[in-house]
């Protein structure tokens, strides 16, 4: 419908709430997206046995 007979609601002149426009596929953003994400949790999990040496060897200098 044109914006001409939509009120301020979004409504047409029946009343009734218009579908919300489907958004497109994007396949090589979804893609992007999912590589940079993997990327942090494998750079999180890194750090993470990293720091953990830290911490057992603080453990040891500790007693």
């Amino acid at each position: 419908m044109d914006n001409y007979y939509l009120n301020e609601n979004n409504q047409n002149n029946r009343g009734e709430k218009n579908p919300p426009h489907k958004k497109s596929f994007n396949f090589n953003l979804y893609k992007k997206n999912t590589i940079n994400s993997l990327n942090d949790v494998e750079h999180f999990l890194n750090n993470f046995q990293h720091n953990f040496k830290y911490l057992k060897l603080f453990k040891i200098m500790k007693k």
